[in-house]
């Protein structure tokens, strides 16, 4: 295991090196969560600009607890994945009921809140509540993965549970968080998949490093295969409105609404062809006007490729589980991530 000399190298390199991000200026439990949660995911530099609208409106837990799903989902609006909002503002209302509004400190306490995962459990301990406790994400089990030459499967949940029971024997008594966080600045900024071991404040002491072996760590079996589909957006507009329908419960992207879409193929259909659908299912009468920019979305296993089309109706037909609303109403709208891009192209044509 690492000598106390080394530790304390990681420990000058982080207080030297580490980024300033707003979510790391003395955080209390609560920053701490919704840091982690907008962090998964997503690169830290995206979160910034969220995280401060997030804690400007949201400032407590009661203050979330007690906001409209629907302002919890526009808030969230560009950062994806937008089941992670939806779990916190659940959560945030478990809190509340549960524990009076205070996140718990207690490690079995904090598992058993929606979304709250074993790394969230780590994080909001280390660094919301200065105890001694792992955060081991795939940064920090990379860094160990090499640090120790560990040939582990980081897929496999026994491995992490193994891991942080190395970190935790690595943190120091006096400000174990320091070093926690260091291990994750770490692994973002220096031991990423290509290492910079020259820049590594834990060279001398990194048997991978020594041996020439990082290229051969971390040891990952499982890989996602994400499937392919395209779409062909109907952009529909009369008057002063746009057709637009909300996502089910329960499936993707649910509770953001999208334009009507039809499932398509590489390159799109022909315009006549999607016309032809408009007709037949909503029955509506529509003549093409011109093809909108391609678009790339991404959900869960799914990369998409969005073919939109902009069409013109000559009538506000109801459709069902489909509604109009008027231009000036769209920024009040939670989109999803294409279909927002679909929509800021098609604004921007006004």
């Amino acid at each position: 295991m690492a000598h106390t000399s080394t530790i304390q190298k990681l420990r000058d390199w982080f207080l030297q090196h580490r980024r300033d991000f707003p979510w790391r200026q003395d955080p209390t439990p609560y920053q701490v969560w919704i840091s982690e949660v907008m962090l998964q995911q997503t690169q830290a530099a995206r979160v910034v600009d969220f995280y401060t609208r997030w804690m400007k409106r949201f400032p407590t837990v009661e203050d979330l607890a007690k906001a409209p799903i629907e302002e919890v989902l526009k808030l969230w609006e560009g950062l994806g994945y937008y089941s992670r909002a939806r779990s916190l503002h659940e959560a945030s209302i478990d809190i509340i009921e549960r524990f009076n509004g205070k996140i718990p400190d207690d490690a079995n306490e904090l598992a058993t809140i929606k979304g709250i995962g074993p790394y969230t459990v780590g994080a909001i301990l280390a660094f919301g509540y200065h105890q001694k406790q792992p955060a081991v994400d795939a940064n920090v089990a990379r860094v160990l993965a090499r640090f120790l030459e560990l040939p582990d499967d980081i897929s496999k949940a026994k491995t992490l549970q193994k891991f942080r029971g190395i970190a935790h024997a690595l943190l120091p008594d006096h400000e174990p968080h320091i070093i926690a966080e260091a291990f994750i600045e770490l692994g973002a900024s220096i031991c990423k998949k290509t290492p910079e071991c020259s820049a590594c404040p834990l060279r001398q002491a990194c048997k991978s490093s020594l041996a020439g072996t990082q290229k051969h760590f971390p040891v990952k079996s499982q890989k996602i295969v994400y499937e392919t589909l395209f779409r062909d957006v109907a952009v529909v507009v009369c008057e002063d409105s746009l057709l637009l329908r909300q996502g089910k419960k329960g499936i993707a992207c649910s509770g953001l609404y999208e334009f009507p879409y039809f499932d398509s193929q590489l390159g799109g259909r022909a315009s006549a062809c999607v016309q032809q659908q408009l007709a037949r299912e909503f029955a509506l009468n529509t003549s093409f006007e011109m093809h909108l920019d391609e678009e790339k979305q991404s959900f869960t296993r799914f990369r998409v490729t969005l073919y939109p089309k902009l069409f013109k109706a000559a009538k506000k037909e109801m459709i069902a589980d489909h509604e109009w609303f008027r231009l000036d109403q769209l920024d009040l709208l939670t989109f999803s991530s294409g279909h927002k891009r679909v929509m800021k192209s098609f604004v921007e044509l006004l």
